[in-house]
């Protein structure tokens, strides 16, 4: 019989734990071996326990938990970080993968969901849940998939002053970002689908190397891209 897999918990939330925590244990598998309740801890935790997982929220009092797995994983550790989140963001995903997360989960999860990505990262593998996370996750695994025949021919087509190869389309979508569009929003006025402009808002973001919409907003700017 295989080890049992050790966990560390760190979220702000006593109840989260807690209910976390039960959901676990329920697998004879699973043993949680540490709990914390904000980023500074969680780094502790990783270095006295050294667990195979950690589960992290993402925010937190102290320090959040994106900034604590990068910090992890900037050392020797053998602890694979899954980022717990209430959010879909493809910020935040986006983050935790740079910060070398090897999956996100969202809080509600079901339990078949949590004990596959477990399984998953401790495997190995990544997991990634949420509507955009896959598209997210295959973007930026694919960096070196050759674009299609029409994308070359929208890079082709862009102004020479566009130093960022964002195609007609990612020019738009940026504009209608900038002006506050949701996703949604943006998505009904092109005739598109969601998940199709989310893959684009992850194309120009990556494309124009930030993080967020302020970073966003700045360089768009400073290139007359809006």
């Amino acid at each position: 019989m295989k080890d049992k897999i050790t966990i560390v918990l760190v979220d702000d939330h006593a109840i989260v734990r807690d209910g976390i925590k039960y959901l676990l244990e329920e697998d004879k598998n699973l043993v949680v071996i540490g709990e914390g309740s904000n980023g500074i801890e969680a780094i502790e935790l990783v270095k006295n326990l050294q667990p195979d997982i950690l589960i992290i929220d993402v925010r937190m009092p102290e320090m959040n938990g994106i900034e604590a797995v990068k910090i992890i994983n900037s050392t020797t550790t053998k602890t694979k970080s899954i980022v717990l989140s209430m959010h879909d963001s493809e910020e935040y995903i986006l983050e935790s993968i740079e910060a070398n997360a090897m999956g996100y989960l969202l809080k509600d999860a079901s339990k078949a969901e949590v004990l596959k990505a477990i399984n998953t990262v401790y495997n190995g593998d990544k997991y990634f849940s949420g509507d955009i996370s896959n598209i997210i996750v295959n973007n930026l695994l694919k960096k070196s998939a050759t674009p299609s025949t029409e994308t070359k021919k929208e890079i082709k087509a862009k102004s020479s002053t566009n130093k960022y190869n964002l195609t007609k389309k990612e020019v738009e979508i940026l504009q209608l970002v900038l002006l506050g569009k949701t996703n949604k929003e943006i998505s009904e006025k092109l005739n598109k689908s969601k998940r199709t402009i989310e893959t684009h808002r992850f194309n120009l973001m990556k494309k124009m190397n930030v993080k967020n919409l302020i970073e966003l907003s700045t360089k768009a700017k400073q290139h007359n891209l809006i």
